[in-house]
């Protein structure tokens, strides 16, 4: 039935812009020229009218939970009046346009108002709970911070954690060295088939090629961790057999392979616009001083485009820093501190997931998952600090 309301709803703002644009042009007498605004503006500020007030009645309706049949008619009852009440009010003078743009303005507003509300919503979320979670271990910051051992909900003691099992220190070494790994793969390969796609290759290869990457980019994380456990780790362990190294069946390596080879496609493809987006004046100039095409790619076409390129960086490790399913499926979830990428680890994004869906009490786990979140929160936030103060930087210098 709700279905059936929505669908009333925009059925009657559909029919109320054919009936206003129909009433201004009679308003005219025909002439269009005499209408401050056009047609199409009356029947815009009509639709708008009517759907807003459907949907906001429709949503209230909702939450008050009557009989269907009830939301139904005074949904559409209220719907209707509106579209009445705008299209009575038409005359050749009246200022759709304006109007109809305050309420497009508006809504925009509100959409924007929305983005930030839920922002503040969950950095709040995550203060208030990272304060409780500190608050309970007596402000042993320095506990959580450098603290080698992670297994919070092991030793409790009457619902309190003790502090020497909540260090991050095994999980932050893990996220960065997995992340290390991926944009050792990720940086120079995605950047040099972004150069390439620009620079030397075809129209006929790049119309194959870029969509192929695109398509690449969509493929589900847990295909990749498939992969990962199921490919990658064991030749990485027969080949480490093979030269007398001992690389675990789940580890570091295996992880930041797979997730490096994940974030290739979205490097390549922003970088590869980046650099199209570089003035050909600029190659011009470099080519007619007698430049090679290396030279000018090196020397012009990359400094130029270095911010752009420093944002796809950012992007790949804010991408290697959130994966969850192919670091579980590959590297493991136990909190080793090990600075050996053959060895299992596990990440903060790993444990935040094992935390929330664990068979523990949702309380006592929110503590040291919510702070995990705030950690990495915090990190994210620098890393764009620093890219933001970059970009600027080198943007001022080529613009």
């Amino acid at each position: 039935m709700t279905f059936l309301t929505a669908l009333s709803i925009v059925a009657l703002a559909v029919l109320f812009y054919n009936f206003s644009r129909i009433r201004a042009i009679s308003a005219a007498n025909g002439v269009q020229a005499n209408l401050h605004s056009r047609p199409s503006y009356h029947g815009l500020y009509s639709f708008l009218w009517v759907f807003l007030v459907g949907v906001t009645a429709l949503i209230i309706g909702s939450i008050l939970t009557p009989h269907p049949m009830v939301l139904f008619g005074v949904v559409a009852g209220l719907s209707a009046a509106v579209g009445i009440w705008t299209t009575r009010g038409i005359t050749a003078e009246t200022r759709a346009r304006n109007k109809a743009e305050r309420i497009v303005t508006g809504i925009l507003w509100a959409c924007a108002g929305v983005a930030v509300l839920t922002t503040i919503g969950i950095i709040l979320s995550l203060v208030f709970e990272t304060y409780n979670f500190f608050e309970s271990l007596g402000w042993r910051v320095d506990k959580f911070l450098f603290g080698t051992r992670w297994s919070p909900l092991s030793g409790l003691q009457d619902g309190v954690m003790d502090p020497d099992r909540v260090g991050i220190l095994p999980l932050m070494v893990g996220t960065l060295m997995i992340t290390a790994i991926a944009m050792i793969i990720a940086a120079p390969i995605g950047l040099l088939a972004a150069i390439y796609l620009s620079e030397f290759a075809s129209q006929r290869v790049r119309g194959w090629v870029k969509p192929m990457l695109e398509v690449l980019a969509g493929i589900p994380t847990v295909v990749y961790g498939f992969f990962a456990a199921i490919t990658v780790a064991p030749l990485l362990r027969e080949t480490g057999d093979l030269f007398g190294l001992k690389i675990a069946s789940e580890s570091a390596l295996a992880a930041g392979i797979v997730i490096g080879i994940m974030i290739i496609p979205s490097i390549s493809s922003l970088a590869d616009d980046v650099i199209n987006s570089v003035p050909q004046s600029l190659r011009d100039g470099s080519l007619a001083l007698g430049a090679t095409k290396a030279e000018t790619i090196r020397q012009v076409v990359i400094p130029a485009a270095l911010p752009g390129i420093f944002s796809a960086m950012l992007l790949g490790v804010s991408r290697a820093i959130g994966e969850t399913m192919i670091v579980v499926m590959a590297a493991g979830q136990g909190a080793n501190l090990t600075a050996n990428p053959f060895e299992a680890v596990t990440t903060i994004t790993v444990q935040i997931v094992m935390l929330i869906t664990g068979d523990t009490d949702a309380s006592t786990a929110a503590g040291p998952a919510f702070s995990l979140a705030f950690t990495l929160f915090c990190v994210t936030l620098v890393l764009n600090i620093v890219a933001m103060r970059v970009v600027r930087k080198y943007r001022e210098a080529y613009d």
